[in-house]
């Protein structure tokens, strides 16, 4: 840009102080030693550092894909009346230079590895069975022609032979999948009951889909999805599948600005989006790392939580084993209940939505916590839910998941021309801009600033403040029409350098 003299001496008066500090909160530092266990928060530590991605990415992958893997195995059982499965989903936040994909590809990597391995396992079971089942065809069509041969000369048919009934076709292990339709998902998981995970690299398009309309057509697929309740497909053509727990882990990645422009600022708050929990870090130097990452922990990791068993329902149906809350850890989760209904006084919109899951959230967490020590063998299986278990889960919540919440939406609840000054006065620090036109503005190309009606507004709001001041410079020797500059009050740059 070329800097043009501004005959402007005027002192300049003390900026707004709105426009002086970061529109967003800090993010919050990641407990990981606090709350996860030592094999754990060193696998992370050193998945991380491979990816050069922050800790907080691969914990949320971690979350994510652990919990569905446990599925319907297992649920947190609080008190009667009270079960949650450990179905998380997880949303990661960030630029794309953030390495937000690298980070969820340090566990869908080897989750991917352990779905390719038991898929080579089955598809040799596939082969069996369909020798079986071919053999199976021959002896029913024998038996049929002896049932019609004695019904037609008034004996008694003959019994259908074992042999004739192949039995059940075994299914491919599906763990992970990329983009289905709800039927798909719905058929993985009538054949494998223990659940599913869900993983998108880009969640904008799913996202702007489920939260546009409070009623659209996918939306009660997917939040019968996270309660793992009772759902039937209806399919054309074909008998409907009725599925006793519908129960899918979702996780993936956003850029912070079409978080806020496609999603928060146009949906319906009607909890869906509540039900994220949000991993919005800074991001970490690029560097080459110092420990080796081992994959094969995660792989085993989650070959031991797929080999927690099911039980057999009164109806005949896979159901899951519960896992009751101590009775001193009931004390501690009705405190916990009891905190965050006094922390609703001083919040409003969406932060309002996303405190009243973390109830439920932290059930789910304590789950979800125990099945990782016994999943790295530090710990037996989990026969109840203890107070460190949940202390863990709370310290979590209480230090890191509700204050990036607050970060996440706080700017959902602020004007758009609010929010797009701020825009501003972040590009001017990024920029280090003395002074700009709006059409430097335009020209930077960032989201919410690509026309005048988002501009223009935005840059009064920041003359208003003393951020900005308007000076007309006059037409160059040559004519033409006045020009309009902005110069920018110095507190700005010093505050932000």
């Amino acid at each position: 840009m070329t800097v043009v003299e501004i005959p402007f001496k005027a002192e300049w008066p003390e900026a707004d102080p709105r426009y002086m500090a970061d529109a967003l909160p800090q993010p919050p530092a990641l407990p990981l030693r606090d709350v996860f266990s030592p094999k754990w928060a060193s696998w992370i530590e050193s998945a991380a550092e491979a990816k050069s991605a922050p800790i907080d990415y691969v914990v949320a992958g971690v979350l994510a894909a652990c919990g569905a893997l446990s599925g319907n195995a297992r649920w947190s059982f609080p008190w009667n009346g009270w079960a949650e499965p450990p179905i998380l989903w997880a949303i990661v936040i960030g630029s794309p230079s953030a390495n937000k994909s690298p980070g969820l590809e340090s566990v869908m990597t080897p989750l991917k590895s352990l779905e390719a391995r038991l898929r080579k396992s089955s598809l040799t079971e596939i082969a069996a069975w369909q020798e079986k089942a071919d053999l199976a065809k021959i002896h029913d069509s024998a038996w049929k022609e002896a049932a019609k041969a004695a019904i037609k000369v008034g004996e008694d048919e003959p019994k259908r032979p074992t042999e004739a009934d192949p039995g059940a076709a075994p299914v491919v292990a599906r763990l992970a999948v990329v983009d289905a339709t709800i039927e798909k998902i719905a058929d993985i998981i009538s054949k494998q009951p223990r659940g599913l995970l869900v993983y998108r690299d880009e969640l904008s398009g799913w996202l702007g889909n489920m939260t546009r309309y409070s009623n659209g057509p996918d939306k009660p697929f997917w939040l019968e999805t996270y309660g793992g309740r009772h759902y039937t497909v209806e399919r054309m053509g074909r008998d409907p599948l009725y599925i006793s727990r519908l129960s899918v882990g979702v996780v993936g990645g956003i850029q912070p600005d079409v978080l806020y422009e496609d999603i928060l600022k146009s949906s319906v708050d009607d909890g869906f989006l509540a039900r994220f929990l949000p991993f919005w870090p800074r991001p970490v130097p690029l560097k080459k790392p110092s420990a080796f990452w081992d994959e094969i922990f995660m792989e085993n990791a989650c070959e031991r939580l797929l080999k927690l068993d099911m039980v057999i329902d009164g109806n005949g149906n896979p159901a899951p084993r519960f896992i009751p809350f101590s009775s001193k850890t009931q004390d501690y989760l009705q405190a916990f209940r009891e905190q965050q209904r006094e922390r609703e006084a001083g919040l409003e919109g969406k932060a309002v939505s996303f405190l009243g899951k973390l109830p439920g959230i932290s059930v789910r967490l304590s789950l979800v916590l125990a099945l990782l020590d016994y999943a790295s063998g530090e710990a037996d299986e989990p026969k109840e839910i203890t107070p460190e278990h949940f202390a863990r889960a709370a310290l979590l919540i209480d230090e890191y998941l509700f204050p990036m919440a607050l970060r996440t939406y706080a700017s959902v609840d602020k004007s758009e021309k609010v929010n797009a000054a701020r825009k501003i006065v972040s590009l001017i620090t990024d920029k280090k801009w003395k002074q700009f036109t709006a059409r430097d503005v335009m020209r930077a190309a960032r989201i919410g600033l690509a026309t005048s009606e988002q501009i223009d507004p935005a840059l009064k709001e920041l003359e208003d403040a003393d951020v900005v001041r308007l000076v007309t410079l006059p037409a160059g020797p040559r004519g033409g029409r006045p020009k309009r500059m902005y110069a920018v009050n110095p507190q700005v740059l010093g505050a932000k350098s």
